[in-house]
């Protein structure tokens, strides 16, 4: 797209209580709180022109999913204590692990944040539901620990295969990847 040259921006939402969050999302002006000793370009406006990447959107809390969505909505923000509104042009890529459905349904998701996120949804199921994603991953975590420290594993065993392609994968990808 247009936008492949331009920033991309990740920020994991569950890292961040709500308040951090809002800051680390729209950044902050000098003297609004304790310690802003000067203004912070937050993660719109670092990603402006490109992507954005909230992994975890769910663990948003409902306050920040409100202003998420006037962002969204109107592309323009305020950083905390600013007075005046940043325009701001960003793709917004989302990812959970949860059923956002869910927890609409329970009132701890935005329906309205939902259908404007759910513009195209790519649903991933987990490692036990696709096996063949297993063979796959494993030879490209391979190769790419193979890079990294220098070695020149060239596969895995076949008792390896059957015992990786009968396994559950609990901890999906992040297991496999560390099991490699």
């Amino acid at each position: 797209s247009p936008r492949k040259k331009n920033p991309f921006v990740a920020v994991n939402c569950a890292s961040f209580p709500g308040s951090l969050m809002e800051v680390e999302l729209f950044g902050y002006e000098k003297g609004a709180f304790t310690g802003a000793n000067q203004r912070h370009r937050g993660l719109f406006e670092q990603a402006h022109g490109g992507t954005l990447l909230l992994d975890e959107i769910a663990e948003l809390d409902l306050g920040l999913q409100a202003k998420f969505l006037r962002i969204l909505q109107e592309k323009r923000f305020r950083r905390v204590g600013g007075e005046s509104e940043i325009v701001v042009d960003v793709r917004l890529l989302a990812s959970t692990h949860r059923d956002l459905k869910k927890l609409v349904e329970c009132g701890k998701f935005r329906e309205d944040l939902f259908y404007r996120i759910s513009v195209f949804p790519i649903d991933v199921p987990p490692l036990r539901q696709r096996p063949e994603g297993v063979l796959a991953l494993t030879a490209q975590y391979i190769e790419f620990f193979n890079r990294e420290m220098g070695k020149r594993v060239e596969g895995i065993s076949e008792d390896t295969r059957d015992i990786f392609l009968n396994y559950s994968w609990p901890g999906n990808v992040w297991e496999l990847k560390n099991t490699i």
